[in-house]
Formats: C-alpha cells, structure tokens, sequence
C-alpha cells in the first residue's frame, strides 16, 4: 500500500518580475505568479527597459581595428 494515493511535489519556481513563488504544472502565466506580473513584464519589454550589452558596431567611414 505504499506510494498509493500519493501525489508528486509540485513543482514551485520563483517569479522573474516579483520574485513570490509560483506554480508551474497548471500555471497559465508561467513563469510568472499572475496575469499582472507577466503584463507587467511585457510592458517593460515594449519600452525598451530591457537592454542587452552589445558593442557598438563602427559608423561608416571609420576603419576596423
């Protein structure tokens, strides 16, 4: 009888916007806790508050090294 009626842990990750847990399995914002965050997150996204390092690529006229 052992294992029997036992559900497996479910498995929690922390929200990238706010940092509370959230569910995974079953969770429809994933990765996010709720609607709010992930919106919240696109919006970030779309005003361009996210940016990734990048060297500036030379203006023409200008020699590569």
């Amino acid at each position: 009888m052992s294992g029997e009626g036992q559900r497996p842990p479910v498995r929690e990750v922390r929200c990238p916007r706010c940092g509370k847990p959230a569910a995974w399995a079953g969770n429809p914002w994933r990765p996010f806790c709720s609607e709010r965050c992930k919106t919240i997150d696109l919006g970030a996204w779309a005003n361009e508050e996210y940016r990734v390092p990048s060297e500036d690529a030379p203006e023409d006229g200008e020699p590569e090294p």
